[in-house]
């Protein structure tokens, strides 16, 4: 970004500029169909984002944290979080990303992206959070 700033009585314009930083995404969101542990499409394209970006940075660590939301039992509900982590570690593999980094875990139903009661199919909450540093 310049900025011109013009002095009155003829004086020289000075233009002043300011660095362009690039902010680099490094938590992304995958989200999961009901009672699924596949990737859609577009979470194919999220994880490849996610793996791109931990590749650039060089990232020394990927937390790789899966969700559900509460419809089933706890336990279901955790082997089914654990299954969508697994699933977007394996891809970020894929992608190149060194599995020596990767933190995986399920969160089961709690840690609710959008809280609700007990049963209810909540799209947002079933998803898989990804953080690169």
């Amino acid at each position: 970004m310049a900025v011109a700033l013009a002095a009155c009585g003829g004086e020289d314009e000075v233009i002043v500029t300011e660095p362009v930083v690039d902010v680099v995404a490094t938590d992304y969101t995958v989200y999961f169909g009901f009672d699924r542990a596949d990737l859609t499409a577009e979470g194919q394209q999220t994880v490849a984002d996610a793996s791109g970006t931990a590749n650039a940075i060089g990232a020394n660590s990927v937390s790789v944290v899966g969700h559900t939301d509460t419809v089933g039992s706890v336990a279901y509900n955790q082997a089914l979080s654990e299954a969508r982590a697994a699933t977007v570690v394996g891809a970020m593999i894929g992608n190149g990303v060194n599995p020596a980094i990767i933190t995986a875990s399920g969160r089961s139903e709690l840690d609710l992206a959008v809280p609700t009661a007990d049963g209810v199919r909540e799209p947002r909450n079933r998803r898989v959070e990804i953080s690169a540093n």
